[in-house]
């Protein structure tokens, strides 16, 4: 049994505007009026929040999201530009956003509605952080004989097909800008499995920012307190 449940991603941003509009046309998600710093869908696993952030990027992004895409000369004139074409070898182009955060595009003749392919998180131990987050969330490992990924599918709740773990030689140096929120029956047991808590909720933020053994930061949300029958928690 599954400590959680996927709740929603959050990208960090220095100009939420132009990365709002940026990936609501990429992903097939639309912002609200009343909200234009949120991206919605169909379903509540789909939205992503794009948070404001002073520090531009840095470094290469050790999260990043993979997408179904019709062209790339598409995504150019929406503001992303090439850092790798497709070619033989490599069946995807690697990408950046206007604020130089990497993807990886992915075309195709039929494109979804909702564009989000998969969930990339680059790992010092891919199998490991891929049997540690199915104990969090749930879902099947898979792997492919000879190749160095692993990945998680049928992850409930979870609206893109996978979440993949690859790996790189370098150590995360900085926090990450593209992170997932859980939902949770009790922090307790996530603690206990593992996660590393790095602020609790306060006055200020209404969940848990814990990390994942290798450091990923993600949010964990709580059920509300149930309040007794003189209206006090």
């Amino acid at each position: 049994m599954s400590l959680g449940r996927f709740k929603d991603l959050c990208v960090d941003v220095v100009s939420p505007s132009v990365m709002t509009s940026f990936w609501g046309q990429l992903l097939g998600l639309t912002s609200p009026a009343d909200n234009p710093e949120v991206l919605l869908g169909d379903r509540p696993e789909k939205t992503i929040w794009i948070n404001r952030v002073a520090e531009p990027r840095t470094v290469k992004q050790r999260v990043h999201l993979d997408l179904h895409a019709r062209s790339i000369e598409a995504l150019e004139r929406r503001g992303a530009r090439v850092l790798s074409p497709s070619s033989a070898q490599q069946h995807w182009a690697v990408m950046a956003d206007p604020e130089g955060g990497e993807f990886c595009a992915f075309v195709r003749e039929q494109l979804p509605e909702y564009r989000l392919m998969e969930l990339v998180v680059d790992s010092a131990d891919p199998e490991a952080q891929a049997r540690w987050w199915a104990g969090v969330v749930g879902g099947e490992v898979g792997h492919e004989p000879g190749k160095p990924w692993y990945w998680l599918e049928n992850v409930p709740g979870m609206p893109f097909r996978y979440w993949v773990f690859t790996p790189v030689p370098e150590p995360k140096t900085v926090k990450n800008r593209i992170h997932w929120d859980i939902t949770a029956d009790d922090l307790d047991g996530v603690l206990a499995a593992g996660a590393r808590l790095l602020r609790p909720k306060d006055d200020t933020i209404g969940w848990h920012v814990c990390a994942d053994p290798e450091g990923n930061e993600f949010c964990v949300f709580l059920p509300p307190v149930a309040e007794d029958s003189d209206g006090e928690a």
